[in-house]
């Protein structure tokens, strides 16, 4: 691991920081816009969805709705940019589809889990992503569901464990490969460490591996193209980040591992103007700007001539410690490049910014 040096280096500026009065679990800019969206769980157990604006330094609260069940995860990744309309997932394993304009009946639900939803995205929707907009939800009940919204009740798709098979807490799943109509994988993480490759295109499980600690979060560096790369975060501070381009039949995906804290890496996000830049937030309150550099040949043959992957080295390009609390969710500003915005169980959201972002 090497560090960039000191005046090239980006800097994180705290721009904006607002105190809640409730948990909050996931945050999410609000595509083409300066309006950020928080979503959480208030002391007396509904859920709350808050939307703030961006005002030169401060966040100004436009919007407070409540809801019956606290909010865990949401994602705009099925929308279009003409609608924008919320997917969220609840701790009673409920997927809802909210207009934000009226927000008082979900335009979407359906009772998708038997427990809480973890975690939630989108493909196919604001321009990202080839082929029908689609939602997956990850659960504790140990399954995970790939919904259409134009269809009604039932999944397109159920990734469960086999009978026999015990469940598996699932914490984290990401869709990819979504670059024609055709092709489109998830990707799952779950508590004992287990990755899982699921290909839509074939309904069958195309890879897993096992990281040895709880898997956090997962993302690929970009949704739409052919699969490129994947970090996956862990409770011990560790990610691992995979070269998808090439699988060994035996050996998989070759990758690099990081350190990067003894703490729990609970979030994982990718620059959306940079795919080789790519930030974690941690248990310590902290967040790692990282760079993902690609060796000079990214594949070679095997003793037997088949062609297995080799994995880059990642460097790191900054951190800043927030807060004394974990730092559970971050989202990158899809129009403005380095604007981004965090929220911790310190119960604060704050916005902001990376600088020299261009440089690197």
């Amino acid at each position: 691991m090497s560090a960039a040096p000191g005046l090239e280096r980006p800097q994180v500026v705290s721009h904006a920081q607002q105190s809640l009065s409730y948990t909050i679990f996931d945050c999410k800019w609000v595509p083409r816009s300066a309006r950020v969206l928080c979503l959480g769980s208030a002391a007396r157990g509904s859920g709350v969805v808050q939307l703030y604006e961006l005002r030169a330094a401060r966040l100004e609260l436009l919007r407070e709705i409540e809801k019956p069940k606290p909010i865990k995860c949401g994602t705009f990744g099925a929308t279009s940019l003409q609608q924008r309309y919320l997917a969220t997932g609840d701790f009673d394993g409920n997927l809802n589809i909210w207009n934000l304009e009226a927000p008082e009946i979900p335009v979407y639900s359906v009772k998708g889990h038997k427990e809480i939803i973890n975690s939630i995205d989108g493909v196919g929707g604001l321009g990202i992503g080839e082929g029908a907009p689609e939602i997956v939800t990850g659960s504790r009940d140990g399954t995970v569901k790939v919904w259409d919204p134009r269809q009604k009740d039932t999944p397109v798709a159920n990734m469960e464990p086999v009978q026999g098979e015990s469940k598996r807490d699932c914490w984290t799943v990401a869709f990819g490969n979504a670059y024609n109509q055709e092709e489109r994988v998830v990707c799952a993480g779950y508590d004992n460490g287990d990755i899982k490759l699921f290909d839509l295109k074939t309904m069958s499980l195309r890879w897993e591996t096992n990281i040895k600690n709880g898997v956090c979060s997962v993302e690929f560096d970009r949704k739409d193209i052919n699969m490129n790369k994947l970090v996956a975060t862990s409770l011990e501070g560790k990610f691992h980040v995979f070269d998808m381009r090439t699988q060994h039949p035996t050996k998989g995906f070759a990758s690099v591992s990081e350190k990067a804290q003894k703490s729990t890496i609970w979030q994982v996000r990718h620059l959306p103007q940079n795919r080789d830049i790519f930030m974690t937030s941690g248990g310590s309150g902290s967040l790692h700007l990282w760079k993902y550099e690609y060796p000079a040949q990214r594949s070679k043959k095997d003793s037997e001539g088949a062609e297995m992957g080799v994995a880059g080295s990642v460097s790191l390009l900054q951190n800043v410690t927030l807060s004394t609390q974990p730092i559970s969710s971050l989202d990158w500003s899809p129009d403005k490049k380095g604007l981004c915005v965090c929220g911790a169980f310190d119960q604060t959201v704050r916005v902001l910014i990376v600088t020299k972002l261009n440089k690197i």
